[in-house]
């Protein structure tokens, strides 16, 4: 039996090695970030994990142990692709641990496992480089029972893989994180920006523009709207610009979407004409459809030659009508072209009016847009919620200017109308449209490569092995 009279390590033995082992990760350490693993949600029948969540983070001293991986060993060129396998080992004090992390954990909801140990799956974030690595192993017994007690962890590290995980600590240099690790799945919604009546100028001529069009043929097979040429004014003159428009739109037989041009609207009448321009439906190398033919006809009165925006506004959901005016003449109309932001770009001519001159001083009106109570502005991380559909996700990006919000970790489905809030910001704003197929990967193009590799190796019925 032992010598009784040996205590093979006392309590206050054991606190002084303890205390000696907190000096000497003060002073030759590094202060890391601990993130403990929250399960959001899990499938019922296996128990898979569908979402978790990182959204405390707990500084720590550590003692770097080893760095396998870092001299490029660790980039590996896989099926998969590049992969980052860079190991860490760090080496952390067991009763800073229990005593400053363990005893938070046991109030943070949706926790799996033990808590008075760190846990395989948690993170860590390592200022040195500044990435996140995750959890693979704790090592609780080495060195091996020196008097009696262990008094440090060993934790086996390899660089953290992103799949869509929430990370929102609160602390800025770790949330950043996942923006240099990518943000997966990525969804873009238009939103309708505060409405603001857009504004205008006009542009008048006194001869020779171009006041209606007539489509004599509305040809077939338009894939896009053809673009629209004018013959050139006389010298001196202006050349008219317009844009075509299509009708019945359908998906024919062999799935490409096919039309015919129903109206030519003018962006610009044109001014100097002295017969009426010829016209010509043009279509580029990469488009369908022919066929299309129209005829134009001048005014010798004094008509509204161009519309140019002075303010796109915003909000705007529809084209708005706009109408150009002045004193003595007839009221020439148009409409507002919007762009996905709701933003007003540019007026299109329908009527160019009759009797304007160039003294005279011209009203350019454009409808007002719905009424809208978007403001605000999105914070990146938060969290966004669809009114109508209760759909969740994560801001990613806001570009205020052309009123677009990138979310990813999208729970649920958004829908068109509905206002879109933000729960840290306030920011509300109501979608317009939203892009479900907006992945941010520009590696996914398997069937480009697929048909490029194809011409390497034959992995035809014929040769199912792929053999040279």
């Amino acid at each position: 039996m032992l010598n009784p009279y040996f205590l093979n390590g006392s309590k206050n033995e054991q606190n002084l090695i303890q205390s000696l082992v907190n000096e000497q990760l003060k002073m030759y350490g590094v202060e890391v970030y601990y993130l403990p693993r929250q399960y959001a949600t899990e499938q019922t029948v296996i128990k898979e994990v569908i979402e978790s969540k990182f959204e405390h983070a707990y500084p720590l001293e550590a003692y770097v142990d080893s760095y396998e991986g870092f001299g490029g060993q660790g980039t590996l060129l896989s099926k998969f692709g590049i992969q980052e396998k860079d190991d860490l080992t760090l080496v952390i004090s067991k009763e800073r641990y229990q005593e400053y992390i363990s005893p938070f954990m046991k109030d943070i909801p949706n926790m799996k496992g033990v808590t008075h140990r760190p846990r395989e799956g948690d993170l860590v974030w390592f200022p040195l480089g500044d990435k996140l690595f995750e959890i693979k192993y704790v090592e609780h017994e080495q060195p091996f029972y020196q008097l009696e007690k262990n008094y440090v962890y060993q934790l086996k590290l390899e660089l953290f893989r992103y799949e869509d995980e929430v990370i929102d600590t609160g602390v800025e240099t770790v949330d950043d994180e996942i923006a240099e690790i990518g943000t997966g799945y990525v969804q873009t919604l238009t939103l309708i920006g505060a409405a603001v009546t857009a504004t205008a100028s006009a542009t008048v001529c006194t001869s020779g523009s171009v006041n209606s069009i007539t489509i004599t043929n509305m040809g077939s097979g338009y894939s896009i709207p053809p673009t629209v040429g004018f013959s050139s004014a006389p010298a001196g003159g202006t050349k008219a610009v317009g844009i075509a428009s299509l009708t019945n739109q359908f998906i024919d037989c062999t799935g490409s979407k096919s039309g015919r041009v129903n109206q030519v609207y003018l962006t610009n009448a044109g001014c100097g004409y002295t017969v009426a321009p010829k016209m010509v439906f043009n279509t580029l190398q990469t488009e369908t459809g022919s066929g299309a033919a129209a005829t134009a006809g001048i005014t010798t009165i004094g008509s509204v030659q161009t519309v140019t925006v002075v303010d796109g506004g915003s909000g705007y959901v529809s084209n708005p009508s706009v109408s150009i005016a002045q004193t003595g003449a007839t009221t020439a109309y148009g409409y507002g072209i919007i762009n996905s932001a709701g933003v007003v770009v540019a007026v299109a001519i329908t009527a160019g009016g009759v009797g304007f001159a160039t003294t005279e001083s011209t009203v350019v009106t454009i409808n007002a847009p719905a009424a809208n109570d978007g403001q605000g502005t999105f914070i990146y991380n938060e969290v966004v919620t669809g009114s109508t559909s209760g759909t969740t996700a994560r801001v990613r990006s806001y570009d205020s200017v052309n009123n677009t919000l990138e979310v990813s970790i999208v729970a649920g489905s958004f829908v068109a109308g509905e206002t879109i809030v933000g729960q840290e910001s306030g920011a509300s704003y109501t979608l317009r449209t939203l892009n479900e197929d907006d992945i941010v990967d520009p590696y996914a193009d398997n069937d480009n490569i697929e048909f490029e590799a194809d011409k390497i190796i034959d992995f035809t019925t014929r040769n199912p092995f792929g053999m040279p």
